[in-house]
């Protein structure tokens, strides 16, 4: 069975060479569909507003990995501190950004030291100063309790090994009555199989063995707190879109992109 540090390596290592593609002027390879399959720019086109997307450097739109827009399923207010969890290039950041306004402040923590380089560069560019990038674990989030009013994350917490830990973390840095508000992948059908998720960093990092069933989900979230849990499928992945799981090793098995919201009681 795969240590949850070799897990973390493998997604280190995986989205470090994402971020110095991106760098290096290309695209980072896309966690969508077959159809929108071939660019970063063009993932992004269905998730976001094309007038949103014009105040953001072109490196923080080619690094997205996203699968759908948790700011627009959020919808941060002015003055709200946010977090946002495994905030890569920093397009979700810098788009909350913009929304919470001077009185806010958002957070975007990363565990690859590639990406949090980039997504620096990219807030320089954009010259907001309401935004802080932080290297960090999800399952260890480095902000006190208390601290944010909204967490959000991208087709990212998939990839958390102790997804218990992880979402009791975010319980734990949320105030009350903070809410969470993420798009992730979940399983439609059958999972991967436990022999082949066991064996297959790969997979790990290509946001499949990882990933959960929608009712799983709902309960790791319920177990650490959160009420009010919603979780709506935005739309079923196509046979070779998500994160290259036919590179994985892993075929058959049907992914979706949800939309998950949840909150923290008074």
């Amino acid at each position: 069975m795969l240590s949850s540090e070799r897990v973390k390596r493998a997604v280190q290592e995986r989205y470090g060479r994402a971020a110095r593609q991106v760098r290096s002027g290309g695209a980072a390879a896309c966690c969508q569909t077959a159809a929108v399959g071939d660019g970063s720019e063009r993932c992004v086109q269905g998730a976001y507003r094309a007038e949103d997307l014009q105040y953001l450097p072109p490196e923080a739109i080619s690094a997205s990995l996203g699968c759908a827009n948790p700011v627009a399923l959020a919808q941060p207010a002015p003055g709200e501190v946010v977090l946002d969890l495994g905030s890569g290039g920093g397009i979700d950041v810098l788009l909350t950004a913009r929304r919470v306004g001077p009185h806010g402040k958002v957070y975007g923590l990363d565990i690859t030291d590639e990406m949090v380089e980039l997504a620096r560069e990219n807030q320089r560019k954009a010259g907001l100063d309401n935004v802080e990038f932080l290297k960090g674990d999800i399952e260890q989030i480095p902000l006190p309790d208390g601290h944010v009013d909204l967490i959000i994350s991208n087709c990212v917490l998939n990839l958390v090994p102790d997804k218990a830990k992880a979402f009791a973390e975010a319980y734990r840095v949320l105030k009350p009555g903070g809410r969470i508000a993420v798009a992730d992948m979940v399983y439609v059908g059958e999972r991967v199989p436990q022999q082949d998720a066991d064996v297959s960093l790969d997979a790990w990092s290509a946001c499949v063995a990882g990933a959960l069933h929608r009712d799983e989900y709902e309960a790791l979230l319920r177990q650490a707190g959160f009420t009010d849990v919603s979780i709506e499928i935005a739309y079923e992945l196509e046979e070779e879109g998500c994160c290259g799981r036919q590179t994985a090793g892993i075929n058959n098995v049907r992914l979706a992109s949800a939309l998950i919201k949840a909150r923290r009681p008074r």
